[in-house]
C-alpha cells in the first residue's frame, strides 16, 4: 500500500488554494464542500469557473503574489497555479511546515493525493491509483456510481438517528456490528432505496426490540475459495467473507483473497498438506462446532470446491450432529478453473466424451486406483494432489493399458499469475516436472484434449518471484484461543 487512504474533517477549518485557473476553481470547490474555509492566493482576474462560488463567504480571495507565511495556520494545500516554479515554492513551504500538500498533476511532489470520490454522504467511496494511472481511478469510479445507489445516503442517515440507541442496546463492538449486518441486509435498505423511510424506520426500530431480547446465535459458512484468482469468487462468497467473526483457513487458500476478508476478523491458520496435518480434520470440525457455539459466525475458507476433496461433507456432517447452523457456498473447482487458464477443454466432441477426477492419494497415503477405469479411451483424467506420485501415476497408467504418448500435463498454482504448465506425454512427464522444479498445488490432466494446449492457450502470466502463496500467510494460531 503505497498511500494511506484517511478522511480528513475539514470543517471550520482553513485550506489554501494556490491558483486562479479551473484546476484551482475544482479545488476550491472540493474543500468549500467539505466545510472548510478557503484562502485562495492567485493575483489578477480569476477563471470563469469561481463565478459559481462568488456566492458564498467561506472563500476568501488574496489578489496578491504567493509567500511562504500564506501556508501559516492552515490545515491543507493544493498548488495549482500550473507554474511550475510557484507549485514547487508552495510544496516548498507546506512540508517546512508540516502541512499536507498536493500538487497539482505532480504526484511526486504530494504528500497526500486526490482520489475519484463517489459522494453519497455521509457516505463517501474514494478510489485512487495512486496517481499512476487517474483515468483508470476515473473508470473505476464511473463504475462504483452505477452500482451505489444515490440513497445509500438516505441510509446512512437512518443509522446515524439509530446509533445511539443501538449502543445502548449492545454493550459490544460484535453485537452492534451484528445487528447493522442484518439490519442492512433486511429489506429495511430496499425501503429506503424506494423512498419509504418512514416505514423502513419502523421496521428498524421493531428488528431493534426483537434483537433485545435473541439470543446469540452462531453460523458457520462453508465457502470455496477457488482455485486461486480472487476474480474466480462468487458474488455470495464474498458478501459472507465480509461478515465473518472468524476465517479458519487452509494451506490453498492464497494471500490475495484471505485480503479479501474482513479485515478485523480473527484469523486461524489450519493448514493441511500431504503426510503434514497441522490439525487433523477431526480437529478441525470441532474447532467450527466450538466457535459457532461462542456465537461467532464463521468462516470456513477452503481452497478449491469445499465438496470436491475438501472432506467440506465431513465437516458439515459433524456440524449437523451438533445442531450448528451451516450453509454451504460452492466455488469454481481447480479443475475446471485450471484448466480453463491452462487452455485444456475437459471435454471436447473429438478428443473426450468423459471426465473423471481423482485424488492422487488415499487416507493411507497410498494410490490405490480403479487403474482400468482410468485408462478407458474417451475420457479426461484429472488428478488432485498427484505430485508427489507422478511417477507411479505414469507407471500404472501404461501398465493399464494407456499408451506412453498419451499426451498429459501438470498445472503448478494455476489461475494465478505464478501458473506454470508442463505438457508432455506419461512417457515424458515426469522428467519433465522434476525439471521444471514444480511444488504444490499442482494438477494433472491426463487425455487426448492436453494435445489442444499449445493451439487454445490464452493465459500467459508473468510470475511474481516472491509470490509463493502455497505457503502458510501466518504461523499457526493455537486453537484454544
Amino acid at each position: 500500500m503505497d498511500y494511506l487512504p484517511i478522511f480528513l474533517d475539514l470543517r471550520g477549518r482553513k485550506g489554501l488554494v494556490v491558483g486562479g485557473g479551473d484546476p484551482a476553481a475544482r479545488k476550491a470547490t472540493l474543500l468549500l464542500n467539505a466545510g472548510a474555509w478557503v484562502h485562495l492566493v492567485a493575483p489578477g482576474p480569476l477563471a470563469d469557473a469561481f463565478k459559481d462560488l462568488a456566492a458564498t463567504d467561506r472563500l476568501i480571495h488574496l489578489d496578491e503574489t504567493f509567500r511562504p507565511e500564506h501556508v501559516d495556520g492552515v490545515d491543507v494545500v493544493f498548488a495549482s497555479s500550473g507554474e511550475d516554479a510557484l507549485d514547487q515554492a508552495v510544496h516548498d513551504a507546506a512540508r517546512a511546515r508540516h502541512v499536507p500538500v498536493n500538487v497539482v498533476d505532480r504526484p511526486s511532489r504530494c504528500s497526500f493525493i486526490m482520489p475519484s470520490i463517489i459522494d453519497r454522504s455521509p457516505v463517501m467511496v474514494a478510489v485512487s491509483s495512486g496517481g499512476e494511472a487517474p483515468v483508470l481511478s476515473r473508470l473505476l469510479r464511473a463504475r462504483l456510481e452505477t452500482l451505489i445507489p444515490a440513497a445509500y445516503g438516505r441510509l446512512a442517515a437512518l443509522a446515524g438517528r439509530f446509533k445511539s440507541e443501538v449502543r445502548s442496546r449492545f454493550s459490544s463492538t460484535e453485537g452492534r456490528r451484528k445487528f447493522w449486518e442484518k439490519a442492512f441486509l433486511s429489506p429495511v435498505s430496499e425501503m429506503v432505496f424506494s423512498g419509504r423511510e418512514q416505514e423502513a424506520e419502523a421496521s428498524l426500530r421493531a428488528m431493534l426490540a426483537a434483537e433485545d431480547n435473541a439470543p446469540d446465535s452462531g453460523e458457520v459458512y462453508l465457502v470455496g475459495a477457488g482455485p486461486g484468482n480472487p476474480d474466480l469468487l462468487t458474488f455470495r462468497a464474498l458478501r459472507l467473507m465480509q461478515q465473518a467473526d472468524v476465517v479458519v483457513y487452509d494451506r490453498l487458500v492464497s494471500p490475495p483473497i484471505l485480503d479479501m476478508c474482513r479485515r478485523d476478523a480473527d484469523r486461524l491458520y489450519v493448514g493441511k498438506e500431504r503426510d503434514n496435518h497441522a490439525v487433523p480434520q477431526d480437529e478441525i470440525n470441532m474447532v467450527l462446532v466450538r466457535l459457532a457455539k461462542e456465537g461467532k459466525r464463521v468462516l470456513r475458507l477452503k481452497g478449491g470446491d469445499p465438496f470436491i476433496f475438501g472432506r467440506g461433507g465431513e465437516e458439515i456432517e459433524t456440524l449437523r450432529e451438533h445442531g450448528v447452523p451451516f450453509q454451504v457456498v460452492p466455488a469454481v473447482t481447480a479443475a475446471a478453473g485450471v484448466a480453463s487458464y491452462a487452455g485444456i477443454p475437459l471435454t471436447h466432441r473429438d478428443h473426450a466424451q468423459a471426465l473423471i477426477l481423482v485424488t492422487g492419494h488415499l487416507k493411507d497415503g497410498s494410490m490405490d486406483l480403479d487403474w482400468d477405469m482410468l485408462c478407458r479411451p474417451g475420457q479426461t483424467i484429472v488428478i488432485y494432489m498427484g505430485l508427489k506420485g507422478l511417477v507411479t501415476l505414469c507407471d500404472e497408467m501404461k501398465k493399464h493399458g494407456m499408451p506412453g504418448t498419451t499426451p498429459a500435463a501438470i498445472v503448478q498454482q494455476g489461475t494465478t499469475l505464478n501458473q506454470k504448465t508442463v505438457t508432455g506425454t506419461l512417457d515424458t512427464l515426469p522428467a519433465l516436472a522434476a525439471q521444471a522444479e514444480l511444488k504444490p498445488p499442482t494438477l494433472i490432466i491426463v487425455g487426448s484434449v492436453v494435445s489442444l494446449h499449445a493451439k487454445l492457450n490464452w493465459f500467459h502470466p508473468e510470475p511474481a518471484a516472491d509470490d509463493h502463496w502455497h505457503t502458510p500467510l501466518d504461523k499457526p494460531a493455537s486453537l484454544s484461543h
